[in-house]
């Protein structure tokens, strides 16, 4: 090979050649990555900015569910998980420990705090690599998350080396299964955003969640901001928070009552509460429940009014309200009662199959004749007249009322034994919150009004974004037709044989109109003929001559109707009470009610001293010094005698003696200790599993037998 030789260096000319490609391979790199915003998967713009730049993300507060007195029904709070440092490398001086030195006594000062077994403690804490070096940390299993501030403020006062928190947010619901699917849930969904599934949560998602901010700041090399750099911040803007009609004393009367229902009465039972003179949701109340901070939940279709039913006979009130407006109606008039022949040869009968004989369409009324309605059908009004009149009423239509998967029922029907049917309930589909609607009508002269659940929305800086207000949607009967159907609704409560009787309170002028409706069966031929198979309800209005409220009921796959009857009459009585509806009642009430103060983080002796002092019955349920929770909430209005239960700061929860509570007494009890309760029986407790003075974990399940005194 020939070489060339220069200055004594010998070159080949191989050699050359590959330094020139070399030359020209860096070039091209060079403008490369000068042109580029990305080599190999990197966006180097990015990546010299992390460098030097750090961003922080500024966390929007969910906002906050207030009931119409201004309690708090849902709210982030803080929550706290323990974690411990093991690796001995995380303490530069000896004198200022910055991981845990005494695993033993940390584990037995965490095994008292925490409710937690100490040598489980100890294995945490003595948690190993698979080299035998120590982990550099270790959590503490469910025991050590969602940990709340005492519990976490308890820790930190031992000053153990090496523990730490991680602080998170989460929802909470501090009444439990208070109006629960009303107020619905939230939840971190996949991102790790907290989003309303269900209810007010659901459905005002978007204004509870407000805007996350951020803060952007120079950095030095171990991620500290430089001093005397510029930051950009943006605030994280607060959601809004939306404040509903309900009123927590009214939804405690409710939730009592409807706590005593069991699976022996019936499948279920809801009953909502509205404001006569404006439509507004006082309650909205259904059983069974479910607790939002647990969301142990079966049915996630709110029976107040994503759920239809056929409603039996409280449509016989719309129906003769719609003889009445056509001026078709004759209350004296006669028809024979019993049973009725269709033309396709359906046997129509009365509820008790043989009727009353012949008697008038206001007895047929009164006594809630099926028979009297076919005839009012079949003589005098058409299938016309009678659909557009429920739909006038605002049946097979939603209500507008601001809550999730609303629905509109059916109100569909065509040939004359489906007409018949429809007069007094059956083969129509309705809600609960469409009957409150329809009732408004009764309660004010004919015009009816839009029912509402929430009374405003209001952002962080107190601007009010949303409002809700009596609405009027117009006028539906006349004031002759409203005051023939009061005084029909009366009678059937108040006389003797009136179909409503049983809800007959004595000094108390209500008027009400009960249903009792057949369940169809799934497949659509025909209907169930079991005992509890039928829906039974109730609306009701009182006081009849200025009404202030408005109730409707139903307890569906029901025997009877007693406990409907008696939870509805309970609810009356406290209402009236509360409200002071009736004069005769006012001294005796403003001398004996008593409104329960927040003893929240107040000392327990100086609280029993008080509550005591007020007459009330104090069942202390743990063993601590500061009150943490207490039941009923604040503002509950109270007579000497009830019962306050408070749960303290302490590590153990303590079971007391429950004999003679009724069922509602010990759900609200047991839902401060967070332990599930098995009933048996109805009436009140005559035995307890768990025996008085036992501890509590969170495995305990308590077993209650229950009997009705004679």
């Amino acid at each position: 090979m020939k070489k060339i030789k220069e200055n004594g260096v010998k070159v080949s000319n191989i050699s050359l050649v590959l330094a020139f490609i070399i030359f020209i391979v860096l070039i091209v790199r060079v403008n490369y990555l000068a042109l580029s915003s990305e080599v190999d998967g990197i966006n180097l713009q990015k990546f010299a900015k992390t460098r030097t730049t750090r961003e922080t993300t500024l966390s929007a507060k969910r906002g906050n569910i207030y009931d119409g007195n201004g309690n708090i029904l849902a709210q982030d709070v803080s929550s706290y998980t323990l974690i411990a440092y093991l690796d001995p490398k995380r303490t530069i001086k000896e004198s200022d420990p910055k991981h845990v030195v005494d695993k033993k006594n940390t584990a037995l000062v965490l095994s008292s705090i925490l409710d937690m077994d100490y040598e489980k403690i100890l294995e945490l804490l003595n948690s190993t690599k698979e080299n035998g070096e120590p982990l550099y940390q270790t959590e503490f299993g469910s025991k050590g998350r969602g940990l709340n501030e005492i519990t976490k403020d308890r820790i930190l006062e031992t000053k153990l080396p090496g523990l730490d928190f991680i602080e998170t947010k989460k929802r909470y619901y501090p009444f439990g299964n208070f109006a629960s699917y009303l107020i619905g849930y939230a939840k971190e969904n996949q991102d790790e955003v907290m989003t309303g599934e269900l209810g007010i949560e659901k459905y005002f998602n978007n204004e509870l969640t407000g805007t996350d901010g951020h803060i952007i700041y120079q950095k030095d090399r171990n991620g500290y901001k430089i001093a005397g750099t510029k930051e950009i911040k943006e605030d994280a803007i607060d959601g809004q928070s939306v404040y509903l009609t309900i009123d927590n004393n009214v939804e405690f009367f409710v939730e009592k009552a409807l706590s005593k229902r069991s699976d022996n009465d019936s499948q279920s039972m809801t009953i909502v509460v509205a404001e006569a003179e404006t439509g507004k949701i006082l309650a909205y109340g259904t059983n069974p429940s479910f607790d939002p901070n647990k969301r142990n939940i079966n049915n996630y279709l709110d029976p107040v009014s994503s759920i239809s039913f056929e409603p039996g006979s409280t449509m016989k009130i719309y129906t003769y309200m719609a003889a009445l407006e056509a001026g078709v109606y004759d209350g004296k008039a006669t028809y024979k009662s019993g049973t009725f022949q269709t033309k396709d040869k359906t046997i129509i009968k009365d509820w008790n199959n043989v009727g009353w004989g012949k008697i008038s369409y206001d007895k047929g009324f009164i006594y809630s004749s099926n028979t009297a309605v076919v005839n009012l059908m079949d003589r005098y009004m058409g299938a016309d007249t009678l659909k557009d009149y429920f739909l006038k009423m605002g049946f097979g239509s939603k209500t507008g009322i601001d809550v999730p998967m609303e629905s509109s029922g059916k109100i569909n029907f065509k040939y004359e034994t489906e007409i018949f049917n429809a007069a007094f309930g059956q083969g129509i589909m309705t809600t609960p919150i469409q009957h409150i609607k329809a009732l408004t009508a009764i309660a004010n002269n004919g015009e009816l009004l839009k029912p509402y659940v929430v009374d405003k929305v209001v952002d962080e800086s107190g601007k009010i974004t949303y409002a809700n207000e009596r609405t009027s949607l117009g006028t539906v009967a006349s004031t002759d037709t409203i005051a023939y159907i009061k005084n029909l609704m009366w009678h059937t409560v108040n006389d003797s044989d009136g179909a409503a009787h049983s809800y007959a309170i004595k000094n108390f002028d209500i008027i009400g109109k009960t249903g009792t409706a057949q369940i169809a069966k799934t497949n659509g031929s025909g209907y169930l003929t079991g005992e509890s198979d039928h829906n039974r309800s109730i609306a009701v209005i009182f006081p009849k001559d200025n009404p202030k409220i408005i109730i409707y009921g139903v307890a569906t796959y029901a025997k009877n109707n007693s406990v409907l009857a008696s939870a509805v009459k309970e609810i009356i009585t406290n209402i009236s009470k509360y409200y002071n509806i009736y004069e005769e009642e006012e001294v005796k009430i403003t001398s004996s009610q008593i409104e329960l103060k927040n003893y929240l983080n107040k000392d327990l002796s100086n609280v029993l001293v008080d509550l005591s002092s007020l007459g009330l019955k104090v069942i202390n349920v743990s063993n601590g010094k500061t009150v943490i929770d207490q039941y009923p909430p604040v503002n509950t209005k109270l007579i000497k005698g009830d019962y306050v239960y408070l749960l303290t700061n302490g590590n153990q929860k303590i079971m007391p003696n429950i004999t003679g509570f009724s069922r509602s007494d010990v759900e609200k009890l047991m839902a401060l200790f967070d332990i599930k309760v098995d009933f048996k029986g109805f009436g009140y407790v005559v035995n307890q599993s768990i025996k008085e003075g036992e501890i509590l974990t969170e495995e305990s399940t308590l077993e209650v037998t229950l009997e009705q005194p004679f």
